[in-house]
């Protein structure tokens, strides 16, 4: 007797939030089976890090599944709701007793590279003197000067005109005691900017947030200077901190809470994170990968 097919909704999901005031948001969902019969998953909304979801009910084309709320300020559970047809997705998720928001989605693609890419001089990104060549998204907090790019306190993010595929990426920062900050590769994925000492754990300094913890602490002092030197190909990465490689060309299932966009398969920006304290950063270039 032939098994039956697996449910269609099986694999990894970009989704796009549409809110009734404000922009389009980026979430990601993935789905997978759990033994023989229960289907489990995973579920990045508009904020926050992916979070497992205990079981995904299925019914014909219908999918629903309820997780509690993670940094959303709710009066009750997250509840999303989907239907699958001709391979999209489209539903709601309703944050407590909030009104739902509507998102569709669509399959995520696997960024799998036929060879190595092989990587352009480095360029910089970032002058020393002025936010040439960077936008900001949000209130600006933002300054330069003496090869500092500096936020003055918590405002708005910080993002780069260009935008890239493959590279390899190479900044310096400095945080405060309990500094909060991170770099958005692609303007999806981000790289955990905080003062979290030699923690390692998804939200830990070096981590790609919510998904890739660190091997190895790293980390320095609040107030003294600290390096990354990131290599990204497709959805794999690698993470070098302070000279210690701390993630070893791993793959990043999915976007990270507050992505920029849900389009994985397009080149993004550089997002530096500038809505949660003060931070500093400098020497910050690229190599291209082709």
């Amino acid at each position: 007797m032939q098994a039956p097919a697996p449910p269609a909704i099986i694999g990894r999901w970009n989704l796009t939030f549409q809110r009734a005031n404000g922009p389009a948001g980026a979430g990601w969902l993935e789905v997978r089976h759990s033994g023989t019969k229960t289907l489990v998953g995973s579920f990045v909304g508009l904020s926050g890090s992916a979070r497992p979801i205990s079981e995904v009910l299925v019914s014909g084309s219908d999918i629903r599944f309820t997780i509690p709320p993670q940094w959303e300020r709710a009066d009750g559970n997250v509840a999303v709701s989907a239907r699958l047809e001709s391979d999209r997705l489209t539903g709601t998720m309703a944050i407590g007793t909030s009104a739902p928001v509507m998102f569709t989605g669509v399959r995520a693609p696997a960024l799998r590279r036929a060879s190595p890419p092989q990587w352009d001089t480095p360029e910089p990104l970032f002058n020393g003197r002025d936010l040439s060549g960077w936008h900001v998204i949000g209130a600006n907090e933002w300054e330069a000067a003496g090869g500092i790019l500096r936020n003055r306190k918590s405002g708005g993010n910080l993002v780069t005109d260009a935008t890239f595929t493959d590279f390899k990426l190479h900044v310096e920062f400095r945080y405060p005691p309990d500094g909060n900050s991170g770099i958005y590769l692609r303007g999806r994925y981000e790289v955990q900017v905080a003062d979290t000492g030699d923690e390692l754990a998804v939200g830990s300094l070096g981590a790609i947030y919510g998904f890739l913890e660190p091997s190895d602490p790293a980390a320095k002092k609040p107030g003294e200077w600290q390096a990354f030197d990131v290599t990204l190909v497709g959805r794999m990465v690698t993470v070098v901190l302070n000279g210690t490689t701390i993630i070893a060309n791993r793959e990043i299932p999915g976007t990270t809470g507050a992505a920029l966009d849900s389009n994985e398969g397009a080149p993004g920006p550089l997002l530096l994170q500038g809505d949660h304290t003060a931070i500093e950063y400098r020497n910050i270039t690229i190599a291209r990968g082709k």
